[in-house]
């Protein structure tokens, strides 16, 4: 009975339309304590192996330090997880969204949401997942700076996602909650020196990001990996769409 779920998350990219194409969040998501520490001492074990190569035990093994070949041995101790990825299309996105510091903050906490969103229903239509025995959505991230008052918005934005739905004034639409019996949404910002499993997001979405720009934007389909893109015209794997465009963010942003 999963009571508890665990989320891992990195970011690779610039949330800047001018000089970068795309911006994607990526992860991994465990649906037990045992399962993710399972999950932690095989990357552990793939990291010593990478790290007797360099003969040093301290250094960390960030995506951007190391060999391609690396990454990959990384990545593929991660095989049996169920990861994903919410890949946003900056030249697509709406220009205003960009103008202000608080704009692009809620945008962005908006595709982070609806890539758990959606790759939690996916979750529950494939019977992973019981909804009503959810109790605790635990969200893991590499601690960036992020103002106070921003922190405890997207926990709020998440628990209300997760726990009440969210109602669509344009489509003039209620979304149900995904967990009704949620009791809590814990939200913690991590160092990725301390942190194995945040490493392990680090080489995921370092591993989607290199593969888009190879691909020129489209990520190859994997086994347990889901995909989501944004604006919401963009259609992910599975044929899943985003059910708000980008424009809607504009109204929810208070001067």
């Amino acid at each position: 009975m999963i009571e508890t779920i665990y989320i891992y998350s990195d970011e690779s990219g610039t949330f800047d339309y001018i000089h970068n194409d795309y911006f994607l969040f990526g992860g991994l998501i465990f649906f037990s304590k045992d399962e993710k520490d399972i999950a932690a001492r095989k990357y552990s074990h793939a990291e010593k192996v990478i790290k007797h190569h360099y003969q040093n035990e301290n250094i960390e093994l960030k995506a951007c330090y190391i060999s391609n070949g690396e990454k990959g041995k990384l990545y593929r101790s991660l095989n049996q997880v169920y990861k994903f990825c919410v890949v946003i299309k900056q030249k697509q996105v709406n220009r205003k969204i960009f103008s202000h510091k608080k704009h692009k903050q809620r945008y962005l906490d908006f595709a982070y949401k609806m890539v758990l969103r959606k790759c939690l229903e996916t979750l529950i239509n494939e019977k992973h997942i019981f909804p009503r025995k959810v109790k605790f959505v635990i969200v893991n991230t590499d601690e960036h700076v992020t103002a106070t008052d921003g922190i405890y918005e997207l926990r709020e934005s998440l628990l209300n996602e997760f726990k009440n739905g969210t109602f669509n004034y344009t489509w003039d639409k209620h979304f149900s909650p995904l967990f009704p019996q949620l009791l809590d949404v814990e939200l913690k910002f991590w160092d990725s020196k301390s942190n194995f499993l945040i490493r392990a997001a680090d080489i995921i979405s370092n591993h989607c990001y290199t593969q888009l720009r190879f691909n020129q934007g489209d990520l190859d389909e994997e086994r347990n990996m889901f995909v989501y893109y944004l604006p919401s015209n963009y259609i992910g794997h599975k044929g899943l769409e985003y059910f708000e465009s980008s424009q809607n963010i504009i109204s929810e942003v208070k001067s």
